[in-house]
């Protein structure tokens, strides 16, 4: 064993800190609705913890301390950086035969979370049941709209179960404070029912298969029979976004058929089936292109969220450009097998 500066053994530290890395990191992207900023966060605060565990006395868990830095460190962040939407949080559809602008990549998007970067095997069922609920996509979006304070109210109170006084405690603070933050949290974000909402994993594997072959065939009516027909498409960096069967099919024909020699790869991100979709050029090279997460209805695909962000793709572990059809192990939450949590 090591022995630091801070007067700890590297090791002792790692082996007492280790376990609570992924749900740290999935708290942070809550607040923060970014990966990146939510690593470098997370980052922060366990060289923080190790410098101070030397004095950790035990009066609280070794988790509720880290939660403690943790959130100190994500709501300076958050109040550093503006808000990470989705297109629609903008403004209202377009027409499908809007022209599209310019990428608004000045926008500090709302990005996903790839789910081998957080899902893990919990023994708390409670814990898994509301990971599952509150890291889904529409959930971070809504959270985002939320002053930072109010962000970690919410989380603390109702997902991490912590008493007003401790949050009190941690925000310096009153609990009366701690109550009107919940309660205005509460009033925009009332905590999902997603499990409800979502057909069996058997169905869910079946709109994921028909959705992957619509698009590597460039099969409209095949997209036609599994989008519903309230289906909402949204793509940033760009700020146009579609609503309604007809006018996502009439916004996507003529680029599908345009785009052609489509390879889809399974992936899952935010407890959401996801699809990465790579574009074949000339020379036969497949470019990374977009990450879709689809939210999935027992009446068939609901939304899509199609993140052209191609620099996304190596967080869920695929190359760029590939010669040949990549592969990745397919998270349990890209097919709706037995989620929430692997198993």
């Amino acid at each position: 064993m090591t022995v630091t500066e801070s007067g700890v053994g590297d090791d002792a530290f790692t082996r007492a800190t280790a376990p609570y890395y992924t749900e740290l990191l999935a708290y942070c992207y809550r607040i923060l609705g970014s990966v990146e900023d939510a690593e470098e966060v997370v980052q922060t605060v366990y060289l923080d913890a190790w410098r101070a565990y030397p004095r950790f006395e035990g009066r609280s868990s070794l988790r509720t301390w880290l939660y403690r830095i943790a959130t100190r460190a994500a709501v300076r962040e958050a109040q550093q950086v503006r808000r990470r939407p989705l297109p629609s949080d903008l403004s209202g559809p377009a027409g499908p035969y809007h022209p599209i602008g310019r990428a608004a990549t000045e926008v500090p998007w709302l990005h996903p979370l790839p789910d081998a970067l957080w899902a893990n095997d919990s023994a708390d069922p409670g814990t898994v049941v509301a990971d599952f609920e509150t890291i889904r996509l529409a959930f971070v979006a809504a959270l985002q709209e939320l002053p930072a304070r109010q962000r970690v109210v919410l989380l603390l109170r109702e997902v991490l179960q912590w008493q007003a006084s401790e949050i009190a405690e941690l925000l310096g603070i009153s609990v009366p404070a701690v109550n009107s933050a919940l309660q205005r949290a509460r009033a925009g974000m009332p905590l999902s029912d997603a499990r409800r909402l979502e057909p069996e994993p058997p169905r869910v594997r079946e709109f994921v298969d028909r959705y992957v072959a619509a698009f590597e065939n460039a099969d409209i009516p095949g997209l036609l029979s599994i989008l519903t027909e309230d289906a909402r498409w949204e793509m940033p960096p760009q700020q146009e976004w579609f609503a309604g069967r007809p006018d996502v099919v009439a916004f996507l024909r003529p680029r599908l058929a345009e785009s052609g020699r489509l390879v889809a790869v399974p992936v899952g991100a935010n407890a959401q089936p996801a699809v990465a979709l790579y574009s074949r050029d000339a020379a036969d090279v497949l470019r990374a292109h977009a990450i879709h997460v689809l939210t999935v209805r027992p009446d068939g695909i609901a939304a899509v969220v199609s993140f052209q962000i191609p620099a996304l793709f190596p967080r869920f572990g695929l190359p760029m450009e590939s010669d040949v059809r990549p592969h990745v192990p397919v998270p349990a939450s890209a097919l709706g097998a037995g989620w929430p949590g692997p198993r």
